[in-house]
């Protein structure tokens, strides 16, 4: 069965403090996509714009990272390649696309 979830561990842009979501997400090419149904209006969102370094947790497994939210026309076809698979898992695919970027993943 395919996991649901994953974990998302923001630095809360007023406290400082992390702040931690359940959250739908899809696998592509090695990096893991999320979408804010509310756009730039959900504090994760706020708090990735503020400082985008993040970890994630999927499966058990613990992720070190950044998260980067993708430009609807620089990354036209990322961002409707993730809403085609969003709504392949889920039924639901609109909303603000941010990509999780796994650092040990990186050219060092």
């Amino acid at each position: 069965m395919d996991v649901q979830f994953l974990y998302l561990t923001t630095t809360g842009r007023k406290t400082g403090k992390p702040h931690r979501i359940e959250i739908w997400f899809v696998e592509h090419d090695k990096r893991y996509y999320i979408t804010s149904e509310r756009g730039r209006r959900a504090h994760w969102i706020q708090n990735i714009m503020r400082l985008p370094k993040v970890s994630f947790n999927v499966s058990n497994m613990q992720f070190e990272g950044s998260a980067r939210i993708l430009d609807q026309a620089r990354d036209y076809e990322l961002s409707a390649l993730v809403s085609k698979l969003m709504r392949e898992k889920y039924g639901w695919g609109d909303g603000l696309i941010v990509e999780l970027i796994n650092n040990s993943l990186l050219p060092k």
